[in-house]
């Protein structure tokens, strides 16, 4: 099912592409689209460990999310590079330009539809994901140029026989049954039914299916370790908790690793440097400002939990947060326990 703003989005922008009146704005919603979508992708790149990018949870199978992160945007940015280049401008593609096939340690040109199962993973494990990534980037960016120099009388331009052979002889096709169709594909479409397709559809339904292979990740990841994270919180109550392993895995997208270069939460280093299970072992936690609790008041409520623990356990503290959640509708626990400390600490005891 499509991502319900991406979705509204992308029946606006093709609304507002179709009349000469409001095509501008139609484009304006489309690179605001493909914005939102390739922010989506950069939290992936900025978040996951490498491994995570030749995983294939899902196995084999049919489905988009059948498949890896890695060959996920390798497909989706080879595609658009082909037909932006090749197909519309008819110049050299962002690919051949600077050399991407060596920078990204790619065994192939193609658009990957080829490969499959355990032919994706070994093709995931060679590529450098970071510099796929720095492609990715170029091609969005060449994209994003050719649609605000695009004309309303340029979307009714279709393709020529030359054009197909063109394509064809650019190698950039698999002849592989699962790909060379994707030739008659295009060249059957105008330069409006690409812009539908490759340059906007084409990327909400990867996007979604990486969303779902990294959720995937995050769910197996959790299966089995400790949910409760170093500062206190209670992974399985967190809002983050679908598509986050916590900090006691690999997959860890909590707010505070995130943000951290080596993507180690302070909390979580500091706990491990004191031989500690969390923050509620530690003598100094009241005064604490490391980490979540140096974010003011709102890391007052996981400190609280940190002390609950301390005080009562892990087990008690999960059925308390389960209490809440019955009591009352919140996404964070800030919303119930406050920016006081003492004042957070009763609401938890009172409940308990």
């Amino acid at each position: 099912m499509m991502n319900a703003e991406w979705s509204e989005k992308n029946k606006k922008m093709q609304a507002l592409l179709a009349k000469e009146a409001s095509f501008a704005e139609g484009i304006e919603v489309l690179l605001a689209l493909r914005n939102d979508l390739f922010e989506q992708i950069t939290s992936i790149i900025k978040t996951f460990p490498a491994d995570a990018f030749y995983q294939m949870p899902f196995g084999p199978g049919d489905g988009n999310h059948h498949a890896t992160l890695a060959w996920s945007l390798w497909h989706m940015f080879r595609i658009e590079d082909i037909v932006a280049h090749t197909l519309i401008l008819k110049d050299r593609q962002v690919f051949l330009e600077n050399d991407w096939q060596t920078k990204t340690k790619s065994p192939i040109a193609t658009t990957g539809n080829e490969l499959d199962g355990e032919a994706m993973v070994a093709f995931s494990k060679e590529l450098d994901v970071n510099t796929v990534y720095e492609y990715c980037t170029a091609v969005r960016d060449s994209t994003d140029g050719l649609l605000k120099h695009l004309q309303f009388s340029d979307l009714k331009k279709k393709f020529s026989p030359e054009d197909k052979e063109k394509l064809a002889a650019s190698n950039c096709v698999s002849p592989d049954g699962s790909a060379v169709w994707l030739i008659d594909y295009w060249c059957g479409k105008d330069v409006r039914g690409i812009i539908q397709m490759p340059f906007s559809r084409h990327w909400i339904m990867h996007v979604e299916a990486m969303c779902r292979i990294k959720n995937e990740l995050c769910r197996k990841a959790r299966k089995g370790v400790d949910p409760v994270a170093h500062c206190g919180l209670s992974c399985n109550h967190c809002f983050l908790k679908d598509w986050c392993g916590g900090c006691r895995t690999p997959y860890n997208t909590c707010s505070y690793a995130t943000c951290c270069s080596d993507r180690i939460c302070p909390n979580a280093a500091c706990c491990k440097e004191k031989g500690l299970d969390g923050c509620y072992e530690c003598d100094d936690i009241v005064h604490c400002r490391t980490g979540f609790y140096a974010n003011g008041n709102d890391g007052n409520a996981v400190k609280a939990m940190s002390l609950f623990i301390r005080k009562h356990g892990k087990k008690e503290l999960a059925a308390v947060l389960d209490k809440l959640h019955t009591k009352y509708d919140f996404q964070k626990i800030q919303e119930i326990l406050g920016f006081d400390l003492e004042e957070g600490l009763r609401i938890l005891e009172e409940n308990l």
